[in-house]
């Protein structure tokens, strides 16, 4: 079974605020994915963006200062969840956003982290993504730097994230 989560920049005043809305534009956006990955305005992580997100985080205390807010957090589980409506299709995807200010935070620590730092203090937990180290630590990297380019990106043109999970 596929299962991506799939990140879409837009400019904030495109977003409605509404499950039903949004769960259609993603959809589309997932239809013109190659032609929106290209182009620097979207991005998919196929099913470990949870282990991306783990990087991130065991990694946090001992190379991310501590004591400052969770900025590992946002370019995988960062903004709000958007609600399903009453009348929604119960087979939506879960989408989030993740507004202007967020996204910037975002880019910013992935363009201070470095992935070899994070890598030295997560690899033991991550290998479990697969049996080969050196194969399991390039897919790692290739996510980070595919989410250092989108969130840049995504930043400098002062946009929100729209977020999706595709089965």
């Amino acid at each position: 079974m596929s299962i991506h989560m799939h990140m879409r920049a837009v400019a904030e005043s495109e977003i409605r605020d509404d499950h039903t809305w949004l769960a259609a534009f993603m959809s589309e956006a997932w239809d013109n994915h190659p032609d929106e990955y290209a182009a620097g305005i979207a991005v998919s992580i196929d099913k470990v963006w949870g282990g991306v997100n783990d990087l991130y985080a065991y990694a946090a205390a001992d190379v991310l200062d501590a004591d400052a807010a969770k900025p590992w957090e946002l370019p995988i589980y960062g903004g709000r969840p958007v609600a399903h409506s009453a009348d929604a299709d119960p087979s939506n995807p879960p989408l989030g956003i993740l507004e202007p200010p967020g996204v910037s935070q975002a880019a910013d620590f992935l363009a201070s982290v470095s992935f070899d730092e994070l890598w030295k203090v997560a690899s033991a937990e991550l290998v479990r993504f697969g049996r080969d180290e050196p194969q399991v630590r390039q897919g790692f990297l290739d996510c980070h730097r595919c989410l250092q380019g989108f969130y840049g990106q995504a930043a400098t043109a002062g946009h929100a994230v729209v977020r999706a999970v595709w089965a």
